[in-house]
Formats: structure tokens, C-alpha cells, sequence
């Protein structure tokens, strides 16, 4: 087992940090904890640490001292930042000290994790020390490149931070590419040593173990197309390898801004290899193609279902699924395909939800579900067989709950979402620190309690905008906004217009 030693001025994060993982399991044993940096060296003077876990910000010696010192005597001690506080210094000062990763608060557990195996490797390993640099950088450049696919990072920091890491996309396109395989270790290394010569392509690893490529392209559709060859001969070349591995493909679109639709495009592509298991590359735009054009495109309201299943109500899913097919069977133009493809594409999302949440692989409920789904021979053959996958997504999710103050805090979201809600207030309801219930809410839900609620506040007033004639700002109020300036900047956010002008698409 390797050492590792904490050191934070919150109990509570100290706390959290020894439930939140199984350590064991992943070789590493905690060994102290410490308040603040000063107190940390006085412990780690006569105790054998491999790994460090630091805050920046501590009374008496912060973060980065503590890092300095301690490389004094060990300078081949681990080390990875905590910080509740997004600084492009305090990152250049990290790396220069050679941190395996900087994290922000509230900690993303998968990133820990993933962070922490990438650690146990370089101890396991008998490369030279002067090889551990270039794994830094790329340790770095994961975090850096998901956090942007992820809509996580404004553009001047990504910049600063692409520019320091040596990541180039100065064209003004670029699509993505997710490549999966069942050795997902083994594939980064060996994609990387193919497109060593590449300039247009950029790589890294998201925290699915997905290796991600990013495309560069001077223009949409022949960038596209020649990403696409280079794609068919990659997997070709692994192919030769021994590697079988599935590649998924998001569209062209536009730099900076847009790097997340491609991203989830292409990791949404992955999931249809479960319809069309004998491809090898599926393009996303091939099957929005596929659904028979706009003209006969289903457009699924997939934030209401998500709801749904992260609320565990199968009863309200039973019924929403009922009420949208028969409602597309009224539709004059809807063919009998047009059904199957959407309830398709209904599994997939399911699978894709449960996964996000509970950060497995749930594919076996959802095989079954899609031969039921193909083998429809009626509307309510098709229904029938969709609840049943609703049903064991709910289920699945019951018997995983591991804490059930997340389930009653989601419970007073849902009744009460335009009141005043913080982690501090519920916290004191449910008796539980904060800080603690925030990295809970996040290990259970994937997402943080402030996207949470907004994301909620704004489908609320969505409803409202179609629905009434009240007046935006009465909206905004109604749904627990009561600055109209930022109710307009999260709308702009989640759905891409503002209020205004969603109310009249209606």
C-alpha cells in the first residue's frame, strides 16, 4: 500500500475525503491528516508518505510552501491541489512544482479517482524519473481539455491554459472524436505513438477512460471528410494491432465555443454501437441523416425524462412514455421506422443517464431492452417494452442509493425550487456539513447542486414562457430568481436564447 497524508483546514473535506473512496482498493492507505501545512511537516517528519493531498489556501503555511518544503526531503513525493479557487497562478506554481493534478472544489470524485490510479501507476513503475514530466503535462492536459468539452472553463483561461500545455487549435473548426475499447489503457499509448507526426489532431483521456481526439479544420465539411479517412485509417491500423475499438464522431462546428456539442455528440455515437454492433465508426451526423430529415426528426424531450429517472419515479416515466407515443402515432407524418428509431434512441439516452449517474456500465439492462424494442410488433408492444428499461433504470438506481439525504434534498428541490436554497440551509435540515452534502450530491447526481438547481429553475420557467402570459420578470421571481440580469445570463446558458425570445418561438 502507498502512504498518503491530507492536509486541509476543513474537518468536514477531511471528512469526506476518507468515506468518499475506497482507497484499499485502489492500493493507496491514508496514513494522517493535518490542518495546515506547517502542522502537516511536522507530521510527515517521522511518517512515510508517497502521496499528498493539499489545500492551497490554510492558515499558518498554505498549499504551495508546504509543497516546497516537503520536496526538500522528497522529491519524488506525489502531490495533488485542492483549491476552492480557479487561479491560473496558483496553477503555473503547481506546475512547477510538479503536482499530479490540480482540483477544484467541490471535488469531482471520478477526476480523484482517476487521478489517484494515474499516481499508483508512476509508483508502480521503474521508468527514469525524467520520463514523470511528460506524464504531468498530460495528466494536466486531460483536466484542462475535459473541463472545455465539458463547458467547465471560460475561453481566456482555456487559452492561457492550452497555450502553457501546448495544445494547438488555431484552426476555426474542429470535431471530436471518442475512441473505446476493452483495453482502454492499453489504446491511449498506441494511438498516440500513430499520430505521433499529426499536427491536426490533439489527444486525451476523459475521466470515462475514453480516449478523446480533437480534430483542427480549416473548413466544416472537407475537414470533416478528411478527419473521417484519417479516423478509417486509424482503426485500420489497430486493427492490424490486435486493437478492436469503437469510434464515435461528433459534428464540425466552430471554435472556441461549440467544442462541447461536438464532444457530446461523439460520446452519444458510442451508446448506438449497442443497435449497430458490426460498424466500427458511427458518425452523428449519419444518424441524425438517418432519422429521415428534419422534416421527420423526433425530438425527444430528454430533460423531462432525466428528471424523471433522477427523481426515481417510475410511475411518472410509465406515463410520460405512454403520453409521447401516442401522441407521435397522431402525427400525420410519422412512419412505423420513425417510432422504432426514436424509441431507439429513448434506450440509448436511458443507458447514457444511469451510467452518468452511478458511473458503471449498466449495458446488460439495456441489451435486453433493445431486443424487446426490435421485436415490437405494436405501438403497445413498443410501450410496453420502454417501460420495462424505465423500470429497471429506476430499480437499479433504488438499489444503489448510498445516501438517502441526497434523495430527500432532491425531494425539497422539486417542492420547493423557487424558494431560497443553498447547501448551508439544507445542511443544517438534514444535519450534515455543507461542504460534505456537496460532494455527496455531486458523487450521487453527476452534477453540481448549483447546476442542479438552475438546470431545474430553467425547464420551470420554460413551462411558464409557453404557458402563460406572465411577464419575464414575474417568471424569473416564480422560479426562484429574483435578479432578472441573472435570470436572463442561466437562460442564455442552458437553452442558448433568452426568455424573450424563447417565449415568442411559442
Amino acid at each position: 500500500m502507498y502512504k498518503v497524508f491530507i492536509v486541509d483546514d476543513e474537518p468536514f473535506i477531511i471528512e469526506g475525503l476518507y468515506d468518499i473512496l475506497d482507497w484499499a482498493a485502489l492500493g493507496l492507505e491514508i496514513v494522517g491528516h493535518a490542518e495546515n501545512g506547517r502542522q502537516a511537516l511536522e507530521v510527515m517528519a517521522s511518517t512515510p508518505v508517497d502521496v499528498l493531498i493539499t489545500d492551497i489556501s490554510m492558515p499558518v503555511m498554505d498549499g504551495l510552501s508546504l509543497i516546497g518544503e516537503a520536496r526538500k526531503t522528497r522529491s519524488d513525493l506525489k502531490v495533488i491541489i485542492l483549491s476552492g479557487y480557479n487561479e491560473f497562478d496558483y496553477l503555473k506554481q503547481g506546475m512547477r512544482l510538479g503536482i499530479e493534478n490540480y482540483l477544484l472544489k467541490p471535488i469531482n470524485v471520478e477526476e480523484l479517482e482517476s487521478t489517484l490510479r494515474n499516481t499508483v501507476s508512476k509508483l508502480d513503475s521503474t521508468r527514469a524519473s525524467g520520463l514523470y514530466s511528460a506524464f504531468d503535462v498530460q495528466i494536466l492536459k486531460d483536466n484542462t481539455l475535459y473541463r472545455w468539452m465539458n463547458g467547465q472553463i471560460a475561453p481566456p483561461e482555456f487559452i492561457e491554459r492550452a497555450d502553457l500545455l501546448g495544445v494547438n487549435l488555431d484552426r476555426p473548426f474542429m470535431a471530436v472524436a471518442v475512441l473505446r475499447t476493452a483495453a482502454d489503457e492499453a489504446l491511449f499509448g498506441q494511438v498516440d505513438d500513430l499520430l505521433e507526426d499529426s499536427t491536426e489532431l490533439t489527444l486525451f483521456r476523459d475521466v470515462d477512460g475514453d480516449t478523446v481526439l480533437i480534430g483542427s479544420l480549416e473548413n466544416p465539411q472537407e475537414g470533416k471528410a478528411r478527419l473521417m479517412t484519417a479516423l478509417e485509417q486509424l482503426e485500420a491500423d489497430l486493427a492490424r494491432q490486435g486493437c478492436t475499438v469503437h469510434i464515435g464522431v461528433g459534428s464540425a462546428v466552430s471554435l472556441p465555443g461549440e467544442a462541447s456539442v461536438s464532444y457530446k455528440e461523439a460520446k452519444q455515437s458510442l451508446e448506438y454501437f449497442m443497435v449497430f454492433p458490426d460498424r466500427r465508426i458511427i458518425d452523428y451526423t449519419s444518424l441524425e441523416e438517418n432519422s429521415g430529415g428534419p422534416e421527420r426528426h423526433i425530438a425527444i424531450a430528454w430533460d423531462e425524462y432525466a428528471k424523471l429517472i433522477l427523481a426515481r419515479d417510475e410511475a411518472g416515466l410509465n406515463r410520460k412514455i405512454q403520453d409521447d407515443f401516442e401522441q407521435m402515432q397522431k402525427a400525420g407524418h410519422i412512419r412505423p421506422e420513425d417510432l422504432l428509431n426514436a424509441a431507439l434512441e429513448l434506450v440509448i439516452r436511458f443507458k447514457m443517464e444511469l451510467e452518468q449517474i452511478k458511473h458503471t456500465d449498466e449495458s446488460d439492462i439495456f441489451k435486453n431492452g433493445l431486443g424487446k424494442v426490435r421485436d415490437s410488433s405494436s405501438l403497445q408492444d413498443l410501450i410496453t417494452a420502454l417501460q420495462e428499461v424505465a423500470g429497471a433504470a429506476v430499480q437499479s438506481l433504488l438499489q444503489d442509493m448510498k445516501n438517502p439525504v441526497v434523495n430527500q434534498v432532491l425531494v425539497h428541490i422539486h417542492n420547493h425550487y423557487a424558494d431560497e436554497l443553498s447547501l448551508k440551509t439544507l445542511g443544517a435540515q438534514y444535519h450534515i456539513h455543507p461542504v460534505y452534502l456537496g460532494q455527496l450530491f455531486h458523487k450521487e447526481t453527476g452534477e453540481t447542486f448549483a447546476e442542479y438547481i438552475n438546470k431545474f429553475r430553467i425547464e420551470k420557467a420554460k413551462q411558464q414562457l409557453k404557458n402563460t402570459n406572465l411577464k419575464v420578470q414575474e417568471i424569473a421571481r416564480n422560479v426562484g430568481y429574483w435578479e432578472t440580469g441573472y435570470f436572463y445570463k442561466q437562460f442564455r446558458k442552458y437553452v442558448g436564447i433568452s426568455p424573450t425570445d424563447y417565449k415568442g418561438l411559442g
